[in-house]
Formats: C-alpha cells, sequence, structure tokens
C-alpha cells in the first residue's frame, strides 16, 4: 500500500440497500459485533454500516495516531463507497469519533448518538499508562480486567459466555493498534468545542458505568445545543452489550424523529430548526432511562498567537504526565515561579518541540545525562517519561547499560536502582 493512500476501514453492511446509512462505531477493544443484538431491528430502518478499529478483528494493523485521523479513514471508506449522508451511533471510543465528525465535517452527518461518552476521557496519564502496561506485558491484564470495566457485576456473573467473549476480544486485538488507540485518547478533548456540534444528538450511559458515567455524559447535554440524555438502569460502560433492548428502542426513538435534512445544493443553504428544548427520551418499558440536564460547562477562551509556553506546557504533560507537572505548578510561588515558566518555555517548548529528534531518542539522551550527572531524583520521572515515549524497559536497561561504560559503574548502579523500582511500580497491571 501506497504512504501516501488513507487505509480503508474493515465494515460490512446489513440492511436494505436503498435505505438511509446509518453507522455503528465499536468501542477501544471491541469488533462490530458489540452491535449484533441491535441490527436485526435497525436493519428494517435503515442500512447499518459497521466497521472495526484498526489492528481489531482480524482487521489491517495500521495504527491510527488520533482520533480525527480515524474519522478520516472512516469518511475515506465512506467515499470509496459512494455514501455522503448518514446517521452515527457510536460506544466509547466510537463515540469519540462520531463527535469528531459533527465538529470537523457537520455537512456528512444527518443525526448523532454517543454512547458511554465524554468530551475527554480520563485523563492523558491513565491512558499513557495503560500504553506501558500493553507494551511490557502484552494485552493479557487489559483482557483480564476488560469485564470488570465493561459490565457489572451481576451481568459478568450470570454471563459468562459473553464475559469471555470480551476477553478474547481484547486479547486478538493488535497491540501496536491498541496503544496508538490509548494515545489517540489520551490527546482527545473537546469541551471548549462542544457548542459548535448542531446535529441532533442522543447521549446515552449506563446508570452503574464507572469508566465514563452519568456525570460525563451530563457535561455533553449541557454543551451540545440539540442533545437529550438517556440513562439506562442496570448497566454499565458496554451499554449495547447489557441491555441490548433498551439501547435498541432508543436509538430507533432518536434516529427515527431526529434525522437533519441535507445541505440543497440548488439554494446553497441548509434548513437548520432550532433547537428544542432538552428533554428525556421517553424510556421503553423493559428500562427506564431517566434524563437530567447538566448545567452549562464554561467555554474556553480563544487562544491567542503561537508560543514556546503554549507548546511547552502541551508536551511537558503528555511526556511527564499530569500528575507530575500539576504538582510541579501548584508548588511553585513568587521565588520559584518564573524557574517554572522558564523550563516550560524553553526546556519543553523549544528543545523537546523540535523535530528534530523524536521523544524516544530523546529521552534516551535525557536519561544518559541524568545518569552522568548524578541526578536521580529527575532520573526517577525520566525514566517513567521514557515508558510513555515508547522505550522499553529492555530498551531503558540497554541505555543504563551504555552509560555504565561512558559515565562510571557507580552512577549506572545508582541509576539501575531507581529504574528497577519504578519500571517494576508502572508496568504492574492494577487489579
Amino acid at each position: 500500500m501506497s504512504e501516501t493512500t488513507t487505509p480503508a476501514l474493515q465494515y460490512r453492511f446489513d440492511g436494505p440497500e436503498d435505505a438511509p446509512v446509518l453507522i455503528l462505531g465499536p468501542s477501544l477493544g471491541t469488533t462490530w459485533h458489540m452491535w449484533d443484538r441491535q441490527v436485526p431491528e435497525l436493519a428494517k430502518h435503515w442500512r447499518i454500516f459497521r466497521f472495526d478499529l484498526p489492528g481489531h478483528g482480524g482487521a489491517p494493523a495500521y495504527p491510527a495516531g488520533s482520533v480525527a485521523e480515524l474519522g478520516e479513514r472512516l469518511l475515506a471508506t465512506l467515499d470509496g463507497l459512494g455514501v455522503q449522508r448518514f446517521g452515527y451511533a457510536g460506544c466509547a471510543f466510537g463515540a469519540a469519533i462520531g463527535i469528531e465528525l459533527a465538529l470537523r465535517h457537520p455537512e456528512r452527518l444527518a443525526s448523532l448518538a454517543v454512547i458511554a461518552a465524554s468530551p475527554r476521557f480520563g485523563t492523558a496519564d491513565e491512558f499513557r499508562q495503560r500504553g506501558v502496561i500493553v507494551r511490557t506485558n502484552g494485552l493479557d491484564p487489559i483482557a483480564r480486567m476488560s469485564p470488570e470495566r465493561w459490565f457489572t457485576e451481576g451481568f459478568a456473573a450470570t454471563q459468562p459466555a459473553i464475559t469471555e467473549w470480551a476477553v478474547q476480544m481484547v486479547r486478538t486485538t493488535d497491540p501496536g493498534c491498541y496503544i496508538a488507540a490509548c494515545e489517540a485518547l489520551a490527546a482527545f478533548d473537546v469541551r471548549a468545542e462542544l457548542t459548535r456540534i448542531g446535529v441532533p444528538t442522543l447521549v446515552l450511559v449506563g446508570s452503574d458505568d464507572q469508566v465514563t458515567g452519568p456525570a460525563e455524559a451530563r457535561t455533553l447535554v449541557a454543551g451540545i445545543p440539540d442533545a437529550r440524555l438517556a440513562v439506562v438502569p442496570g448497566a454499565s460502560h458496554l451499554v449495547p452489550v447489557e441491555q441490548p433492548a433498551a439501547v435498541t428502542d432508543l436509538l430507533v426513538r432518536h434516529f427515527t424523529s431526529a434525522w437533519q435534512p441535507a445541505f440543497d445544493s440548488s439554494t446553497g443553504q441548509m434548513a437548520i430548526p432550532a433547537a428544542p428544548v432538552k428533554q428525556g427520551i421517553a424510556p421503553p418499558p423493559s428500562a427506564s432511562p431517566v434524563a437530567e440536564i447538566a448545567p452549562p460547562v464554561a467555554q474556553a477562551e480563544g487562544l491567542g498567537r503561537p508560543d514556546p509556553y503554549d507548546a511547552g506546557i502541551k508536551v511537558r504533560r503528555e511526556v511527564l504526565g499530569d500528575a507530575h507537572v500539576d504538582r510541579a505548578l501548584a508548588s511553585a510561588d513568587e521565588f520559584s515561579g518564573d524557574f517554572q515558566d522558564f523550563v516550560t518555555r524553553y526546556a519543553w517548548g523549544e528543545i523537546w518541540d523540535r523535530p528534530g529528534l523524536d521523544r524516544r531518542s530523546r529521552s534516551c539522551v535525557t536519561l544518559t545525562a541524568l545518569v552522568a550527572g548524578g541526578h536521580l531524583d529527575e532520573l526517577a520521572f525520566h525514566i517513567r517519561a521514557a515508558l510513555r515515549n515508547g522505550l522499553t524497559p529492555v530498551e531503558i536497561k540497554e541505555v543504563l547499560l551504555q552509560a555504565a561504560v561512558y559515565c562510571g559503574v557507580p552512577a549506572a548502579n545508582s541509576a539501575f536502582k531507581v529504574a528497577q523500582q519504578v519500571i517494576r511500580e508502572e508496568t504492574t497491571p492494577q487489579e
């Protein structure tokens, strides 16, 4: 495949060829089969298009670096099939793709439903930590923990076949593509852009979702002008799998009643109805979603002229982690504040952000310099940074062995003790 060719996504169609297209987007670690229970009913009304994320479900392993890139790959796949306009429903990572499409390509989207969604999924540190675990231990630890993240305890206990199916889905995912998806979610943050989503939106969440729960859903509803909220009782993160009937009913109701008209090429205009008063969707008899509206989210101020500090604080957080940077900035006072500004602006904005070396290489150089200088406190958090930047424990060991030759055995001995402890902490899955 040519490097300039956008890799197509693995997909399948169900339903009548002449019906409007409705896309179902999967969660991280799942395949299009997570929607199997919705398809029979939805395919009576729409032509259902399902796709797999790269490296999932046997799909070609072409990692994507961002949610936006996945959105572009999806559109390129649809363009090749002649699909121009569609409704979209996505779960978790699939929901992030839907939000991205609504923001960047609103003319393509007729209606949107986001499930187990958030304008920012957890923290960047959480997803980069997950990438470190996968890079070191493979996907098995993540697979074993998936049922407790995805399902309520009662469902997992009474549905062992579905639970095992979920574990196997994760185990058979390409590790490189999974890590890239974690990095994409770490960088995803549309909190300041929600008011620009103009498409009718259903925000659906499980009442017991501990990953992206009702609080995150209310933030979406508060920020999106034309959005309604449905909370499904007795469901956790993978709501379509745990409560298939309730989800199917809600999706049918939403996409039947909220399908925005297409752009009129003859007039150059698109009729956009006034946003309705927000209310909940009527609950199906078997599950009673509750509608709630959160207070408006304060909008971020516009960004000014590009500045080394702006780039520096972004890179510093990506490399060292939000928790570390937050502690450093919080401890700054009138005496040390200028130094924190200096480090952010010049070390991170001017040097770490330069294109001449990738971050893996910069981590190698930095570790060697810290060993040479005996800066063990700094070495500890740069070991963590090196893991986030993609170095494996074996590669870090090789850097320290190289440093032993040129910086001295005593210095390397101390460095190995620090690195051993940090690597143990960072690569041990949290049960």
